[in-house]
């Protein structure tokens, strides 16, 4: 049963935005032409300073560099990142997903060597799911690792890897063991050091001329025992509980919110009737699915497991993300400097492909939604 109860965020949380605003102006000079798609802006620098805040790691145990406040604090801050276009994708895949895998899976050794870094912006993590021919279909992943003496040996190839290029760790996704009849048994995820001998890392270049993707290949990496991340062969489960940090986020509806930004700078204090209506149909959107989202991280501060109301944020929101620009172009007037959001605008409509790409693609989102439904 989907449950998207309604909820508002705490008084201090309110006052932590103004801190979070406050911070963004001080900060300007990091941020360079904003667009709201949290992969496109990659600045160490920026990352450092936030961690100095206590702004990653956010929901973590303090004694592991966390600040242990709330889910619906932390969304606040993500919320006013990505509205301001601000550079966060060095530190996002640790702080949003990574962080809290081993915390939730992790050994204490792993949970003391690796969060306090991510913790202060200095440590990257990327994510390594989807493989050739194999998309987002998890259970059908080939690269393998092999036992050996205090250790495995890991052979074979990611794809669609966000920041491998730039970022220190990756935790995959790979096979421990034959999969014996169930394709979900033999998996198990492991941190590997993207600077280890044997990791090439071919970045892919994408049609805004960025290379935030990459190809990961691994010939027979060596990886410890001690970067085992939970028991081998538990990899499914896991990863499938990893998702719903990955899915549910304002991540999955803001990539394209500085287009709508610049659509109301262009039509002013008075815009028409026509503009008007565009203006309020994008409201309209924005403001469902952030109660949507909201409530998913109101779910996880109760420690709830909202795999399922995670995907249908992410189905949503991203289908959103790409009706946004096509929203404000039809609608666009004629007159005014329309070169800011011109820009914004060509920028978000050549990124936009790999929306629904990253972290599942709406066929997988839909049959986990019908699963959910009970419809399959």
């Amino acid at each position: 049963m989907l449950q998207f109860d309604p909820v508002r965020l705490p008084k201090g949380a309110e006052v932590l935005r103004h801190e979070v605003r406050d911070f963004l102006a001080a900060n300007v000079d990091r941020i360079g032409t904003p667009n709201s798609d949290f992969s496109s802006g990659h600045d160490a620098e920026f990352s450092a300073r936030l961690g100095q805040r206590g702004w990653i790691g956010m929901t973590w145990p303090k004694a592991y560099g966390g600040a242990e406040r709330s889910f619906f604090e932390r969304y606040v801050v993500t919320e006013e990142l990505l509205a301001a276009g601000a550079p966060v994708s060095a530190h996002w895949i640790a702080d949003r997903q990574s962080g809290p895998l081993l915390l939730g899976n992790g050994s204490e050794g792993q949970c003391a060597r690796y969060l306090p870094a991510i913790a202060q912006g200095r440590s990257f993590f990327s994510i390594g799911m989807s493989e050739p021919g194999t998309g987002s279909d998890l259970a059908s992943v080939r690269t393998a690792a092999k036992r050996v003496p205090g250790g495995w040996r890991v052979s074979g190839t990611k794809l669609w890897t966000t920041g491998a290029h730039l970022n220190h760790y990756m935790i995959a996704l790979v096979r421990t063991a034959p999969p014996d009849g169930n394709r979900h048994a033999g998996l198990s995820q492991l941190i590997i050091d993207l600077a280890a001998p044997g990791v090439a890392i071919r970045p892919i270049r994408n049609m805004a001329g960025g290379e935030d993707f990459n190809e990961v290949v691994f010939d027979d990496v060596f990886v410890a025992d001690a970067d085992v991340v939970g028991e081998p062969g538990n990899g499914w489960s896991q990863v499938t509980s990893e998702l719903g940090y990955e899915r549910s986020g304002p991540e999955r509806f803001l990539s394209a919110f500085r287009v709508y930004v610049e659509f109301v700078r262009l039509l002013g204090l008075d815009p028409g009737r026509f503009e008007a209506a565009a203006v309020g149909r994008i409201a309209a959107h924005l403001m469902t699915l952030r109660r949507m989202s909201m409530s998913v991280a109101g779910m996880l501060e109760n420690g709830k497991a909202p795999n399922v109301e995670a995907a249908l944020v992410k189905e949503l929101g991203n289908n959103f993300e790409k009706l946004l620009p096509e929203i404000a172009r039809a609608a666009m007037p004629i007159n005014g400097d329309q070169e800011r959001f011109r820009r914004t605008y060509a920028e978000t409509l050549l990124l936009s492909p790999s929306f629904t790409l990253r972290g599942g693609t709406r066929e997988i989102l839909r049959g986990v939604i019908a699963r959910g439904l009970g419809l399959r």
